[in-house]
């Protein structure tokens, strides 16, 4: 079986992955002994496909993920990073940069070519403690990351990144590799010229946002491009709900969400509250039930976060409850519903 077919094959296996940007003190400090804990249970768990990147906690991430999984066997796990960033050492490194607290002290700059892909791959495995990675992720090549210089960057990756992975994918130290984004658009962009092998979209196949429904799924399924559907809660509102318990401002897409999503959101939660169903459970199990979903990822910040995302994702719901979604147009008509009380249609 190829190397990238082996990697989703993988992938299917579970119902839930981990994501490392909160391992990285994304806002907030999570100690060393905490964000081991936390990979240690997931693996105990079933969890066995991890997601970490330099930019998380600029190289805490990675770190971290390194001590806590020395010493288990390699072929217990998956793990992905990412390229695109390069990490140079500073001593008077600000202690919160991109959102992260207390991270390594290091800055970053972007670096999308074939050589900064290498340089990359090679600072990873070292922090990593690895001698290959499973997955890399193309991080952040679009738009919105890079303003007008994008189409240069873009560019850089076409010429660059891609070919630099796709050498140590034919070497055997890379399973597979493909975008990790939360842009629709530059993914559909590198299909038309490149081939992946899998994409991290966040945030794009949703309960609250379906924009990768129309275009992109349906390639994905047509060219066998694994999708990682990343960012299931969309940046916290669809875990906190529309309106907070706490009276915090709910979050989309990493800001204050709009009106219209808020809405939209508060009456999902209605629907939930007629069928009794968890708002976060329903956000987890929904993504899987695409044919181009291999699995859903979702980061912890603690083992009590990490036991209640794996329980949502296994709490019962009726297939009344989406067929209500998508009756009340809270769910795309094009998009596949779970089948079964578990919550999927696989």
């Amino acid at each position: 079986m190829p190397a990238a077919a082996t990697v989703r094959a993988a992938l299917l296996r579970g119902l839930l992955a981990l994501g490392g940007a909160p391992l990285g003190n994304l806002f907030r400090t999570v100690t060393d002994a905490d964000a081991e804990a936390v990979i240690t249970a997931a693996l105990r768990g079933g969890i066995d496909y991890f997601d970490t990147a330099p930019h998380y906690g600029h190289g805490l991430s990675e770190t971290r993920f390194g001590r806590a999984l020395a010493g288990v066997p390699r072929e217990r796990f998956l793990l992905s990073t990412k390229v695109g960033r390069l990490l140079t050492p500073a001593a008077d490194a600000p202690r919160i940069q991109h959102g992260y607290v207390d991270g390594l002290p290091y800055v970053q700059r972007f670096d999308y070519s074939y050589d900064g892909t290498l340089r990359s791959l090679d600072d990873s495995l070292e922090r990593l403690a690895l001698s290959r990675i499973d997955v890399a992720y193309v991080h952040d090549i679009d738009v919105d990351t890079h303003g007008a210089d994008q189409p240069a960057r873009f560019r850089d990756m076409v010429d660059g990144a891609l070919p630099a992975l796709a050498q140590r994918r034919a070497e055997g130290a890379l399973g597979a590799y493909g975008l990790g984004v939360n842009d629709v658009q530059v993914c559909l962009d590198t299909l038309a010229v490149a081939d992946l092998d899998v994409i991290l979209l966040a945030g794009r196949y949703t309960l609250a946002d379906q924009s990768a429904l129309p275009a992109l799924l349906p390639l994905c399924t047509e060219r066998g491009v694994a999708i990682v559907a990343g960012g299931p809660f969309n940046s916290g509102i669809l875990a906190t709900g529309a309106h907070p318990r706490d009276g915090s401002t709910p979050y989309f897409n990493y800001a204050p969400a709009p009106p219209g999503v808020v809405t939209k959101v508060a009456r999902i939660e209605a629907v939930c509250a007629e069928f009794g169903v968890p708002l976060r459970a329903a956000a987890l199990q929904f993504p899987r039930a695409h044919p181009a979903v291999a699995c859903v990822l979702v980061g912890a910040r603690s083992v009590a976060e990490l036991d209640d995302n794996r329980a949502q994702a296994r709490h019962p719901i009726p297939r009344a409850f989406w067929e209500a979604l998508r009756a009340r147009g809270l769910v795309d008509e094009a998009a596949p519903l779970p089948a079964d009380e578990a919550g999927t249609s696989r």
